[in-house]
């Protein structure tokens, strides 16, 4: 059926050939295909296999049929577009159907609790928005751009993570990081930004000092982006370079102290500081490594520089009730709980000792 033909536009509701409107258009005006072809200076058979299907309307044929039927090109261009659009549409869906067994491997369901994508009653809608998610046309794409480059990633983990959903969690990141406007990096900016980002450590508002901490490390090229952690990820960061002139550290509020936070956010920093720009950097739960043994110590000189902290702790009785802890973080201008996190790391106190320094964090 045509619809709204005087205005050169179509909007149909269902699926079919172009060449049926051509028919149906040139019965109407008592057109037949024979006299069309003479019309348009085009062999007849060419009319019929367009009236069945067969061909395709061109553009030169749409611009035929315009001088010939008084219907705009733009009208014939659209249908076939439209139509060469379902068909491929409905391949895809066929080709998609037969690979909803891949989506298991996908953590969909925490990946739509967080809104990294939309639900769908339909499971080969809920492929299309993995696809999309990623960023690639089809499944077959995905090894040779999530699961063979985390092949060369430098990994720091006591336990195996699933590919898959690690690969999601790096994937957020980016996408996060897209939408962060940055300088391009700079080396003696980004050191002066993590001498500034040390008093951060101390506001009680933690949400402000995360929104801080980005303003100021965009400002020397760097993104960071807080991404959860998905479920069996088993990362708490990642550092990796999007390209020469800008980096990303990603975090994953995997622990959930301050003090543990702001390590991760100095550790990643080290690797950017330290290390080559073709290193990507995914941290778990353990560090191993020179490259991580680095990255260790940087984050802990600058936070509390080594020699400071031992003379602090040879010639302070810091244990309980710890008022020493707060009057020694505040003469270094840092968070009691980055000294009260140290001490407990370096076993100069129990796990549970000066906890009440340690803030957990909460996000809003």
């Amino acid at each position: 059926m045509l619809r709204n033909m005087s205005k050169n536009s179509y909007n149909p509701d269902f699926v079919s050939a172009p060449g049926e409107t051509l028919v149906e258009t040139i019965e109407q005006l008592g057109i037949s295909q024979s006299e069309l072809a003479r019309r348009i200076g085009r062999p007849v058979k060419t009319i019929n296999e367009i009236a069945q299907g067969k061909a395709a309307i061109t553009p030169e044929t749409a611009l035929q049929l315009e001088r010939a039927l008084g219907i705009s090109a733009e009208f014939w261009n659209a249908r076939e577009a439209h139509y060469r659009a379902s068909l491929a549409t409905q391949a895809e869906t066929h080709r998609l159907s037969t690979q909803l067994a891949w989506l298991k491997q996908v953590p969909v369901r925490a990946m739509i609790k967080l809104g990294w994508i939309n639900d769908e009653e339909n499971k080969i809608d809920v492929l299309r928005n993995v696809l999309n998610f990623f960023g690639i046309a089809a499944i077959e794409q995905f090894d040779n751009v999530f699961l063979q480059p985390q092949m060369r990633f430098r990994k720091a983990n006591s336990f195996e993570s699933d590919q898959v959903a690690l690969a999601a969690w790096l994937r957020k990141g980016e996408i996060e990081a897209q939408s962060i406007v940055c300088a391009s990096y700079t080396e003696d900016h980004f050191r002066l930004v993590l001498q500034s980002v040390r008093e951060l450590t101390r506001l009680n508002d933690f949400n402000e000092a995360i929104e801080t901490l980005q303003e100021c490390c965009a400002e020397a090229g760097v993104a960071v982006v807080i991404v959860p952690e998905l479920p069996g990820a088993r990362v708490s960061g990642a550092t990796r370079w999007l390209s020469p002139h800008r980096a990303i550290i990603q975090l994953s509020f995997r622990y959930k102290r301050d003090d543990q936070f702001w390590f991760s956010f100095f550790h990643e920093a080290g690797h950017i500081l330290l290390h080559g720009k073709r290193d990507v950097f995914i941290e778990g739960t353990e560090h191993k490594g020179p490259e991580e043994e680095e990255a260790n110590q940087f984050a802990e000189d600058q936070l509390l520089p080594r020699n400071v902290y031992t003379s602090w702790i040879e010639t302070t009785d810091y244990a309980y009730p710890y008022h020493g802890i707060e009057k020694f973080a505040k003469s270094q201008g840092i968070s009691a709980s980055i000294v009260a996190g140290r001490l407990q790391h370096d076993g100069k106190l129990q796990q549970s000792a000066a906890n009440q320094f340690r803030r957990v964090i909460e996000i809003t």
